[in-house]
């Protein structure tokens, strides 16, 4: 606040200061008993003022004023400082240029005598009154000449002067502003200005930017931080937790009144920390100050236009406009350069102070409550018809209009937005207000719109019921529908396969294939560029559609399917869906016998960590399958066991008969390894013929994955335990069985099975995504670790000792 200020303002009716005092508005005022030190603010100001120019603008009550008064008393200025205080004498050119002189001479600086010009002779610079005790009002013609006067005695000096203006608010092209900017340009350099203000100042201020001769305190700077919060409350005998102070700073947008104005409270408050709990912008006093301060300065016009943009959070000239008005819009740009506590966003928005914006929507609530819905739905519109989805629900909200924002979500395709299927969310409020019984909703607000909503909303609060309610009785309401709005019905059928899709998704696979399918045949029917920003029903359908493609034995399709939506998940930045689509691909590649890409895959899947509070996560299970698959062939058992019990205890939330089939599988060849001694050899063709969950096309590509799983097992199961003669004939092997060699890696194995299909070097290569060369290494490795020359050699070799 600035009540240093108005203690150094004389009566109105005061006297002239007698001769040779220092009138009341010149000089460096006193430092306030309740001033809060801020060095990272006076550090930048004594860095500013190494250059020509330097502006603090804030809005009423930001502590302009009282960091340049602690700046100044800081003693690090690189010269005099001289100080003048407006206070309005703008307005009054004479009152102005008499004070300049008056306060530069207080500073110490040597100026030519002036009494040569007789009508500042007789100005008074206190009161700015003449000899005759009536404001003076002179001719312009002698200002340039005091200006020329000032300019050339300061651009003489070898040491620099800083001179202060406080208040300083000249309109643009008055005698004031254009004496400024020249006293500005032509006392350079010795001349260091500093200019505390609510707006910008009409001093060029884009040139001396461009030029790198500008430094800017704004609102932004200017407000608290958390330890001056805290020396602020502390300055008023209140203490509260770490938490609190970063409570009340926040909603008070670090403002210095508002956070004073509550200090002042919490004094007489039994519980301060329940104050800061309820401390907003229609606290009594914070109203009366900013009502009185600000809102009664304004023309009707421009007060119009304040209050009826109180109900956003963000504005621009057009949303104003079509708020306010033609009339109070036109107002805007005069808004945003005149009040400081419109911050500007980029590309033409504008927030407001929150603590303002809350006054203002008082104010509004109290003056017209009855204009408040209208406001907030012309909002919805505007908004909506720009891209801001988000904002546009909140204000159709807002407004009570369920109608409205169920309309303006599922024409633009945002259902998934309400399921939490992309990062980009809309309000909270959506989800926890939207009724769960329909019936409570007014009977002109039921469409089939807001039953998807509904529907949608509570999906995501975790009521099944009331989700299957209201996606029936939104098939009611869309059989309804005239033909004449297919566009419409799409865009509904569209929303209603999304939300079928995600509730069935973990509890029942097939119909979830379903409404995936039915997605796919809708997104033809919906614009192209729209469905391109909705990358997340696309990610869930092809998840959806991989993970069945899978199960059914189309590793191809389903490969196809699951990287295409691994790029769609990444688009819409979901975790949820990014992960599942590695889980399954991981999963496709351990069918394959590929180990190393699978362990790949999961650790990207785990990667950050799987939530804890997601027990219905279907890549769960999964994973740990995959997980200890590897394990396993790795030759981990305790890997491999300690992954299989995490899976199954995930199947008991989410169950996947695919999975526990695979992991049964894995546990079969984990105890024989266990056991130390290999797999019988009908093995690996009795466990797949009998697993019913096993689909016709999966049957060779998991035998082939096993064959590999049993190839390593026995291969180091024939090796007699602490020996280092890989040689040596165990005491259960047949004297004519074929020595035992070393283990062959995953990519080997690879290799090899894609060789005993018949597969050419070069096709080798192209399917496991490697080099010729590197293929033909592998393949000199097999033959080496097999004792063999040739390629039929060696599959009958890995035949032999069940390798294949």
């Amino acid at each position: 606040m600035d009540e240093w200020r108005k203690r150094q303002r004389p009566p109105e009716t005061s006297a002239p200061a007698p001769s040779g005092a220092l009138p009341a508005r010149v000089g460096v005022p006193p430092l306030p008993s309740w001033l809060v030190p801020r060095p990272r603010l006076t550090d930048r100001l004594s860095r500013g003022v190494l250059g020509p120019l330097t502006v603090v603008v804030g809005p009423v009550g930001a502590g302009k004023s009282a960091v340049a008064v602690e700046w100044a008393h800081t003693r690090s200025a690189p010269g005099p400082v001289a100080w003048v205080t407006c206070d309005g004498s703008e307005e009054q050119p004479d009152v102005f240029w008499s004070r300049v002189p008056a306060a530069l001479r207080e500073a110490g600086v040597d100026l030519p005598d002036l009494s040569a010009m007789p009508r500042l002779a007789t100005v008074d610079p206190a009161t700015g009154a003449g000899a005759d005790g009536l404001t003076s009002v002179t001719s312009l013609e002698d200002w340039p000449l005091l200006v020329a006067s000032v300019a050339a005695s300061l651009a003489g000096r070898e040491d620099p002067v800083v001179l202060v203006l406080d208040d300083f608010q000249p309109e643009t092209g008055s005698p004031v502003a254009l004496g400024t900017a020249a006293l500005l340009r032509h006392a350079a350099p010795a001349l260091r200005l500093v200019v505390v203000s609510r707006r910008d100042p009409p001093l060029h201020l884009h040139r001396y930017r461009l030029a790198g001769e500008l430094t800017e305190l704004r609102t932004a700077d200017l407000a608290f931080d958390d330890r001056e919060t805290a020396a602020l409350l502390a300055q008023h005998g209140v203490e509260v937790p770490r938490q609190a102070v970063s409570t009340l700073r926040d909603r008070a947008d670090g403002w210095a009144a508002g956070l004073r104005l509550a200090a002042m409270s919490m004094q007489r408050h039994p519980h301060p920390e329940k104050f800061v709990a309820q401390f907003a912008g229609d606290d009594e006093a914070v109203v009366s100050y900013l009502v009185e301060e600000v809102l009664d300065g304004q023309s009707p016009a421009m007060r119009d236009l304040l209050l009826s943009t109180s109900v956003l959070e963000h504005l621009n000239t057009e949303l104003a406009t079509e708020l306010a008005g033609r009339e109070a819009g036109a107002h805007f740009a005069a808004l945003v350069g005149q009040n400081s506590f419109l911050q500007y966003m980029g590309n033409g928005w504008y927030r407001c102070h929150r603590m303002f914006a809350d006054v203002l929507r008082v104010r509004l609530r109290h003056e017209a409550p009855g204009l408040v819905p209208g406001l907030h739905s012309r909002a919805a519109s505007w908004l909506a018809e720009h891209g801001l989805l988000a904002e546009a629900v909140r204000h159709a909200l807002a407004a009570g209009d369920w109608r409205q924002a169920s309309r303006l979500i599922v024409h633009q395709l945002a259902i998934g937005q309400v399921l939490a299927l992309t990062d980009a969310r809309l309000p909270n409020e959506l989800v926890r207000l939207t009724p769960a019984d329909l019936r409570d909703l007014p009977g002109q607000s039921l469409d089939p719109e807001t039953a998807l909503v509904a529907a949608a909303a509570a999906l995501r609060r975790g009521e099944q019921p009331a989700c299957v309610q209201a996606l029936e009785l939104a098939d009611r309401l869309l059989s309804r529908l005239p033909r004449e709005e297919s566009d419409r019905v799409a865009r509904c059928r569209l929303s209603h396969a999304v939300v079928r899709m995600t509730k069935d998704r973990c509890c029942d696979p097939p119909a979830a294939r379903a409404a995936a399918a039915d997605v796919e045949g809708l997104f033809a029917d919906v614009p192209r560029t729209l469905l391109a920003d909705r990358p997340e029903l696309k990610a869930l359908a092809l998840s959806i559609r991989g993970r069945a493609e899978l199960r059914e034995g189309g590793l191809k399709a389903a490969e196809a399917s699951l990287t295409a939506g691994l790029k769609a998940a990444g688009a819409a930045e979901n975790e949820a869906l990014r992960r599942d689509c590695l889980a399954e691909l991981a999963l496709l590649e351990v069918v394959r016998g590929r180990f190393r890409a699978a362990d790949e895959l999961a650790g990207h899947a785990q990667r950050p960590p799987l939530p804890a509070g997601m027990p219905e996560d279907p890549s769960r299970a999964a994973l740990h399958v995959v997980r200890a698959w590897v394990g396993m062939a790795r030759l981990e058992s305790g890997r491999a066991r300690s992954e299989l019990a995490r899976a199954h205890a995930a199947l008991r939330t989410a169950p996947d008969p695919f999975v526990a089939g695979i992991g049964s599988l894995v546990a079969q060849l984990v105890s024989a390894m266990e056991r130390g001694t290999p797999p019988p050899p009908g093995t690996v063709e009795a466990i797949p013929d009998t697993a019913e969950w096993l689909a016709d096309g999966l049957r060779r590509p998991v035998r082939q994955a096993c064959a590999a799983s049993v190839g390593a097992i026995r291969a180091h199961t024939l090796r007699r335990p602490g020996s280092d003669d890989r040689t040596a004939v165990p005491e259960h092997r047949r004297q004519d069985e074929p020595p035992p060699v070393d283990a062959l890696s995953a990519r080997e194995q690879d290799v090899l099975q894609r060789l005993a299909q018949m597969m050419t070097t070069e096709e080798i290569a192209a399917e496991l995504y490697l080099s010729v060369n590197t293929v033909k290494t592998h393949l000199k490795s097999v033959y080496r670790k097999l004792a063999v020359t040739r390629r039929s050699a060696a599959v009958r070799r890995a035949r032999e000792l069940e390798l294949l």
